[in-house]
């Protein structure tokens, strides 16, 4: 049924994706599918922020990212589905939008904590997402 499925993940919130990975990897074994795993980083080349971090930062980060994003898919995805690691950096929401017409998604699997007063003053992520997608978005409660 889901031939492309995006998992977006927060490498620093393991417990706000664990059962989002866990749908994922089930739809993508059920359908042959291959899921897609992501993390977005923080864009160090804007100017502001960029000053702060020694040469070679930004490189590093990636690495690091991508290092992680491939010890959580060993650890929990195992090697039944068919796995790409993206990792990029800017703002999360659009580049979820703009990987997920890149690959040309089906789904979008995305965790959310619990709502929260917060929430409705703000939004959050999965929300834009939502909203923007024109394809399914299926979110996991945490």
């Amino acid at each position: 049924m889901y031939k492309c499925v995006l998992l977006p993940l927060d490498l620093n919130e393991s417990s706000t994706w664990e059962k989002a990975l866990t749908a994922a990897r089930d739809i993508c074994q059920s359908s042959d599918g291959t899921l897609h795993v992501m993390t977005v980083l923080p864009d160090y080349g804007m100017t502001i922020v960029g000053q702060y971090f020694p040469e070679g930062a930004e490189g590093d980060a990636l690495e690091a990212a991508l290092a992680e994003l491939k010890k959580i898919t060993a650890a929990h995805v195992g090697t039944e589905v068919a796995l790409e690691h993206i990792v990029v950096q800017g703002t999360i929401h659009d580049q979820i939008l703009a990987a997920a017409e890149r690959i040309d998604t089906d789904l979008i699997v995305m965790a959310a904590r619990r709502p929260g007063f917060a929430d409705f003053l703000l939004g959050d992520t999965a929300y834009k997402v939502v909203r923007r997608y024109s394809h399914s978005v299926m979110i996991v409660r945490a």
